[in-house]
């Protein structure tokens, strides 16, 4: 269909079917704060928004990327840092030079080749960050620092190895915040909300910007980040995104209203799925949505992180599963140094949950939820569910500790078989009151998770 810039129209926009099929995504945080690399060990933000406590949160941010915020807070452990560091007078945009430095280094086919090996489907790359920082030689620089973008054109060379291995590629923009055009410094939700630059100016820029990366590098995403200016048009530069590229998508974070409280929407606005950050739902969702987070606590590179603050290849593992149980896609972040090296601890972490998709992707990968995403055996392991072409996928989150066990609340169909997907054993079947009970030949070890096909799909138990 051909998109009118109304409201109205845009949201008759479907998810494509590429998205919904994809699962696995990877997100990566790379720019001038690479070269720092430094934010104080202060916990994820997923802790805050569970707790509420957004108190310290911007003097004590753990979000490496964000350094060029914390430095000027008065007395912030980021800013002891810098001034013990580079000295009183180094300021951020005198990280370009060796962020220019470190990329002549760098090599996109081994980014594209570890993607490919982990079982990814597609790459988010941020362009733009609230630093203003741009990761494109952009035919619309930045007005008021010259020179302040990347040497290498970051964005086509990263495009053409991802693509070249089969994936997709997207990117990230900051819309909402600038601190090249709105320098203020944030040191609260409300600051928040008032940095966003709203000049025309920047509507004319962001714009101009989004436009680029839509005809130039045919983003399959326009993931946008903490809102939008007020006065842009976005049902205009949707219509014309879907026009051009029907398969594409809207993020949910072009927010350009909001109450005298800065906190909600007054306006609606289109998007095509949610992301939650460093959280998750806990129930099926009936729209597409996406978490987001880093394998540790900080999406750009933090070299203050270790094993202490990543995520174990079993948390990853599970909250993988759990996530795509509910509708969702996992866009899992790296943070590349400055040269273009993945840490090796970040590396291995997507490495470990490639091992296990290599053995289990069919539960995975093409899969949509079941009618509930929980269960659980009768030794009491948890079981999440998928579903693809007929068939149910139920994943053991944990080893049953026996050859012998049943999974609560699931009637088999008549003539159903069952296999383990790891070795590809057929488990015997046999109905119980309690459930559906199995026999594998084996004991299920040595794995964060266990996938077992049953054809075709059972029924839930009758409550």
């Amino acid at each position: 269909m051909q998109y009118q810039p109304t409201l109205e129209s845009v949201s008759q926009h479907p998810v494509p079917t590429w998205f919904h099929n994809a699962k696995l995504g990877i997100f990566i945080h790379w720019g001038l704060y690479s070269v720092p690399a430094w934010a104080p060990n202060s916990g994820d933000l997923g802790e805050v928004i569970e707790s509420g406590n957004w108190a310290d949160w911007f003097t004590v941010n753990a979000y490496a990327e964000w350094y060029a915020n914390t430095y000027r807070i008065s007395g912030s452990p980021t800013q002891q840092h810098h001034f013990a560091t580079y000295g009183h007078g180094h300021a951020y945009r005198d990280f370009v030079g060796p962020f220019n430095e470190g990329t002549e280094q760098w090599d996109p086919n081994s980014w594209a080749d570890l993607f490919k090996e982990v079982g990814a489907r597609y790459v988010v790359l941020t362009t733009k960050h609230h630093d203003g920082f741009l990761l494109w030689p952009s035919r619309t620089p930045n007005p008021y620092l010259d020179g302040y973008h990347v040497r290498r054109d970051l964005c086509g060379e990263l495009a053409q190895a991802v693509r070249g291995r089969g994936l997709t590629m997207a990117y990230y923009y900051s819309g909402g915040v600038d601190w090249t055009f709105t320098p203020q410094v944030i040191r609260s939700r409300m600051d928040l909300r008032a940095a966003c630059p709203q000049s025309p100016e920047y509507v004319a820029y962001a714009d101009a910007h989004w436009r680029e990366l839509v005809d130039r590098y045919e983003t399959a995403i326009l993931w946008n980040d903490i809102g939008w200016p007020r006065h842009h048009n976005t049902n205009q530069l949707f219509a014309d995104y879907y026009n051009a590229m029907p398969d594409g998508l809207v993020n949910n974070r072009f927010g350009q209203h909001f109450d005298a409280a800065g906190a909600t929407q007054l306006s609606p606005v289109h998007h095509d799925f949610t992301t939650p950050e460093y959280q998750q739902y806990d129930s099926i969702q009936e729209r597409k949505w996406e978490s987001c987070r880093g394998i540790g606590a900080s999406f750009g590179y933090n070299r203050q992180e270790g094993v202490d603050q990543y995520l174990s290849a079993e948390a990853l593992i599970h909250s993988f599963i759990d996530i795509v149980s509910k509708n969702g896609n996992l866009l899992i972040n790296v943070g590349p140094t400055a040269d273009g090296r993945i840490p090796p601890m970040q590396a291995e972490r997507l490495r470990s949950l490639g091992a296990w998709l290599a053995d289990n992707g069919e539960a995975i990968f093409d899969s949509r939820p079941w009618r509930t995403a929980e269960g659980s055996t009768d030794g009491g392991v948890d079981v999440r569910y998928t579903t693809h072409d007929g068939d149910l996928y139920a994943i053991l989150m944990d080893s049953p500790g026996s050859r012998e066990f049943a999974i609560n609340g699931i009637v088999a169909a008549p003539g159903a078989r069952a296999t383990v997907l790891a070795d590809g054993t057929e488990a015997a079947l046999n109905q119980t009151e309690q459930g559906l009970a199995f026999r594998t030949n084996a004991p299920l070890t040595g794995s964060p998770a266990h996938a077992i096909r049953i054809s075709p799909a059972p029924e839930p138990a009758a409550s």
